[in-house]
């Protein structure tokens, strides 16, 4: 559904009103599109403290220009002989801060430097994984959550702020050279358009790619041997970073329309093959997406008892990746809702994904090495809502899901597990929701406008990518920052 309001703010008239009056000035995001699949401008890299080792290689290799110092002038409005364009994004390494001293650099480093930012620009602050052996050192990096979700809130302009935390593992900070080359793919994510409506959020790699050492109780999923090496695929390098996914085989649930339609789509560009599924009563549009993407069609209803062997049996080469995406709402106040409501959201929403991925994990069915397995969650299963109680509970079991499976899975079957949380974003389903109240969802985030379902499908694909083996066991949130949880 269009917002008029946002088409009204970038009037003259619009700006004026918004300005006197204080109102949300949203700008338009710049999304991914063949035409602009990139950023426009340089990438400014500013290092506090020490400088994170192979770092300089991979933003090189992003293919934006870097330039690795601001000068006076630097990133002013139009270019000039006195300095360059605005800056499409700045990457400032904090990896070194270890203390309240160091956090002074960090405002040294981007207060001359934030007007210089262009619009729809991208600011990364890359950090290290609070040391619980070293409190100050601990204290600092945690300290850069703050400042991160704080300047997303105030910078305006459509630009994004997000915290990338490297995570050396056992071997200590001498492996943050590993942790950041298995950190190229998010780098490419979160310096690109296609990471438009994704703000405030920490996200952590690990350089040994196994997502955390192997977690008690472990033998509880019972399955076949991991070939090889067993942990997933860390950073190493995609072969073409324009389709990442290409030889994969992917299965998404739900994606007759909405945001598993996006999803698919998504993932058929960057070149995998999609395995649709959805309820047999939207049969017709899950044909005409299959045909449309090269892909095939499995109408099934994810809830039945067989649904996880027909599934196997649909792919009998395995899949590389499972996006849980189906998903139903059943809205009522606890003291109007029926006991058949709650259980059909839980069942659908929760109880299909567990029984799913259990099943399909033991058969093997889900690739060693390479396999991802996405799940929707929801802002509302991290702030709660009035209302939905049953989906609320059943997304923030998602994320329950995501937090204990990821470990194990990266342990005994070389799987990453993780979940995207949508906020509001422009479905039919919004659509229908009162005025005051879709406006209301629409403008409390940072970027003061609701999200696209391309932009859930985005950083899905990214979760996707065998490159990014080193992010298991998150829950990524697709909300524009939203003031809701936060």
């Amino acid at each position: 559904m269009a917002d008029r309001y946002l088409r009204f703010t970038g009037t003259a008239p619009g700006r004026f009103l918004t300005r006197r009056l204080g109102l949300p000035r949203p700008a338009p995001l710049h999304r991914w599109s063949p035409e602009r699949p990139s950023l426009d401008g340089p990438l400014l890299r500013l290092t506090v403290a020490a400088p994170c080792p192979g770092l300089a290689g991979v933003l090189n290799r992003t293919g934006l220009p870097v330039r690795n110092e601001h000068r006076e002038g630097d990133g002013a409005a139009g270019t000039g002989h006195r300095g360059t364009a605005p800056y499409a994004g700045v990457v400032v390494d904090a990896t070194g801060v270890d203390g309240p001293d160091a956090l002074h650099e960090v405002h040294a480093a981007l207060h001359p430097v934030v007007r210089s930012v262009a619009t729809g620009g991208r600011i990364v602050v890359l950090g290290t994984a609070p040391d619980p052996a070293d409190h100050h050192r601990a204290a600092a990096q945690q300290a850069l959550e703050g400042f991160v979700r704080s300047l997303g809130k105030e910078i305006g302009k459509g630009c994004t702020v997000n915290l990338l935390r490297l995570d050396p593992g056992a071997e200590g900070t001498a492996a943050l050279g590993a942790a950041a080359a298995a950190a190229e793919s998010t780098l490419r994510f979160l310096l690109s358009p296609k990471s438009a409506y994704v703000s405030g959020q920490p996200i952590t790699v690990r350089a040994d790619a196994a997502g955390a050492e192997e977690a008690d109780g472990a033998d509880e999923l019972e399955g076949p041997e991991p070939a090889g090496a067993g942990g997933p695929s860390d950073g190493a390098a995609a072969a073409d970073w324009t389709r990442p996914l290409a030889g994969t085989t992917a299965l998404v649930t739900g994606c007759a329309r909405g945001i598993g339609e996006s999803v698919a789509e998504t993932l058929a560009r960057d070149g995998a093959r999609v395995v649709c599924l959805d309820i047999p009563s939207a049969e017709g549009e899950l044909t005409a997406l299959a045909g449309r993407l090269g892909g095939t069609a499995l109408p099934l209803d994810i809830t039945a008892p067989d649904a996880a062997d027909r599934i196997a049996a649909a792919v009998p080469g395995g899949l590389d990746i499972l996006v849980h995406n189906a998903g139903i709402t059943r809205d009522r106040r606890l003291a109007n809702m029926a006991a058949d409501r709650w259980d059909q959201v839980i069942d659908v929403n929760l109880g299909s994904v567990l029984r799913v991925t259990d099943r399909l994990l033991k058969a093997g069915a889900v690739r060693r090495g390479t396999g991802r397995i996405i799940a929707t969650a929801s802002i509302a299963g991290i702030a709660g809502n009035a209302g939905q109680t049953n989906y609320a509970a059943s997304k923030a079991g998602i994320i329950g899901f995501t937090r204990s499976l990821a470990p194990r899975a990266a342990a005994e079957y070389g799987v990453t597990v993780n979940a995207v949380a949508p906020g509001f974003i422009e479905t039919k389903m919004t659509a229908a929701v009162p005025l005051l109240i879709r406006e209301a969802g629409r403008r409390m985030n940072s970027l003061a406008q609701g999200g696209l379902p391309v932009d859930v499908a985005e950083t899905t694909a990214w979760l996707a990518q065998p490159a990014s083996g080193g992010v298991n066991g998150q829950t990524v949130r697709v909300c524009g920052q939203s003031l809701l949880g936060a």
